[in-house]
C-alpha cells in the first residue's frame, strides 16, 4: 500500500515536493512529524493534532515495548485504535533509546543486551524482535534496528558499526519480507565521515526499500557539520524514495534540511521546549516564564495565527506557568507544534512556486528584522 510520488523538484536547490500514501491516508512532503513517544504527543489530544495540521506522527518502539507492551496494544487493535489516531504513524526501531537510556547495554552481532530504564529488568533487542514489535504495533512505517553511533567516534568504530547496521538491515528485511501493509525504511549511518556515509547510502539503497532514513546526525556536532554531510550525500540518495532525517526539527534545520533534499523530519524538541515554558516564534525563541513578560499583552508570536496566539497573551501564559497550571505548558506546546507545521506548509508552497532559494533567504532576513522589533518592544 505504500507509494511515494515526487511531484516537483526545485530549480534552485535540492528541495523536493511530493506525497506518499499509506493504509491510513496520504502525507504531503516535506513533512514534520510530531513525536508521540508513548502513544501520546505530550499534552495533545488527537483532535488537537488534527487542528494544528499534523498528518503523521511518530511512536517509539522501545518505550511502547517497555510499557504497556506490544501484545496489549495489538489486542486493542493496534496503535491507531489504541490512541485514537486514524492517520499514518511511523515507529522508530527503539535503537536510539536502547543506546541512550538503557543501563548496562552490551552490543553484539546478534543484538543489544540492556536493562530497562523503568525497573532495571533485563531485555535483549535483536533486529528481528524490533520488527516483530513494530508489526504488533501496526504502524504504517517501520524503521530498521540500527546503532546510533556515539559522537565523537573514531573511524574504525564508526566503520564497524555502520557495517553491522547493514547486516542488521538484512535481518529486518527477512522478517518484514516486503509486506504490503507496513513499509520498512533502512537507516544510513557513517558518523561524521563522508566516505562511510556514502558507502552506507549505497549499501542501504541496494535493497530498494520504500524509504530511507538518515540517522546519527544532530547528536552533538555543530550544525554546519550536519549540513555539510547532507549536502555531500544528497546526490547518492534515491530520487524516488522519501528521505527522512531522524530526530531533527528546529526551524533552521527544517529550512536547511529541505534545501538539501530532505522530505521528512521529527523531533521531541517543540513539545519539550513548551513544557519548559519556552516558545518558538518568528522572533526567535522566547522563554515566557521570564519576568520580562509579566505585563506583556502581546501574543506569543504576533505573526502567528494559531489558536493560542489568537486568544491568549504572554502575560496570561506566564501567569499559568508560574502558578503551575498545566494549561500554560499545553498552550506553549500547542503553539510550538503549530508553528513548525505552518512553516512546513510555507516551505511546500515555496517549492511549488520555484522560489525556495528566495524563501530560505527571506526566512533569515525576516528573523533578524523581527528580532529587532522584539527588542524594541513592538
Amino acid at each position: 500500500m505504500f507509494e511515494f510520488k515526487l511531484t516537483h523538484q526545485s530549480t534552485d536547490s535540492a528541495a523536493r515536493r511530493g506525497r506518499f500514501v499509506t493504509c491510513h491516508g496520504e502525507v504531503q512532503t516535506p513533512i514534520f512529524m510530531p513525536v508521540g513517544t508513548q502513544a501520546s504527543v505530550k499534552t495533545f489530544t488527537s483532535q488537537e493534532l488534527e487542528d494544528v495540521g499534523a498528518e503523521i506522527i511518530l511512536g517509539n518502539t522501545y518505550h511502547l515495548w517497555m510499557r504497556p507492551g506490544p501484545d496489549l496494544i495489538a489486542r486493542a487493535g493496534g496503535l491507531h485504535q489504541f490512541m485514537n489516531w486514524p492517520h499514518p504513524i511511523l515507529t522508530d526501531s527503539g535503537g536510539f533509546q536502547v543506546f541512550s537510556l538503557a543501563d548496562n547495554r552490551k552490543i553484539t552481532e546478534e543484538g543489544v543486551h540492556f536493562k530497562s530504564h523503568i525497573d532495571g529488568s533485563r531485555h535483549f533487542m535483536q533486529p528481528e524482535s524490533s520488527i516483530h514489535i513494530q508489526q504488533k504495533l501496526g504502524s504504517d512505517i517501520m524503521m530498521q534496528l540500527d546503532e546510533c553511533i556515539p559522537y565523537p567516534s573514531d573511524y574504525a568504530y564508526t566503520k564497524a558499526s555502520s557495517e553491522r547496521t547493514i547486516r542488521w538491515l538484512e535481518r529486518c528485511i527477512d522478517v518484514w519480507n516486503y509486506a504490503e501493509d507496513q513499509a520498512l525504511f533502512g537507516i544510513v549511518q557513517g558518523g561524521m565521515y563522508k566516505d562511510l556515509r556514502r558507502k552506507s547510502v549505497m549499501a542501504t539503497k541496494f535493497y530498494d526499500l520504500p524509504g530511507i532514513g538518515i540517522g546519527g546526525l544532530s547528536v552533538g556536532e555543530e550544525n554546519a557539520v550536519m549540513y555539510d554531510i547532507l549536502s555531500d550525500i544528497e546526490p547518492y540518495l534515491p530520487q524516488d524514495k522519501p528521505r527522512y532525517l531522524m530526530g531533527v526539527g528546529t526551524p533552521e534545520d527544517l529550512i536547511e534540511g529541505v534545501y538539501r533534499g530532505i522530505d521528512m523530519f521529527d523531533c521531541v524538541w517543540p513539545t519539550r521546549l513548551g513544557r519548559n515554558g519556552t516558545v518558538i516564534s518568528s522572533r526567535g525563541n522566547l522563554t515566557v516564564r521570564n519576568a520580562v513578560y509579566q505585563e506583556d499583552w502581546r501574543p506569543l508570536d504576533p505573526a502567528c495565527s494559531c489558536m493560542v496566539c489568537q486568544n491568549y497573551t504572554r502575560a496570561y501564559i506566564r501567569h499559568l506557568i508560574k502558578a503551575n497550571e498545566i494549561l500554560g505548558l499545553r498552550l506553549c506546546s500547542y503553539h510550538n507544534v503549530a508553528y513548525l507545521l505552518h512553516l512546513i506548509q510555507e516551505i511546500r508552497q515555496a517549492i511549488e512556486a520555484d522560489r525556495y532559494g528566495d524563501f530560505r533567504k527571506a526566512f533569515y532576513r525576516q528573523r533578524e528584522e523581527n528580532q529587532a522589533l522584539e527588542k524594541a518592544g513592538k
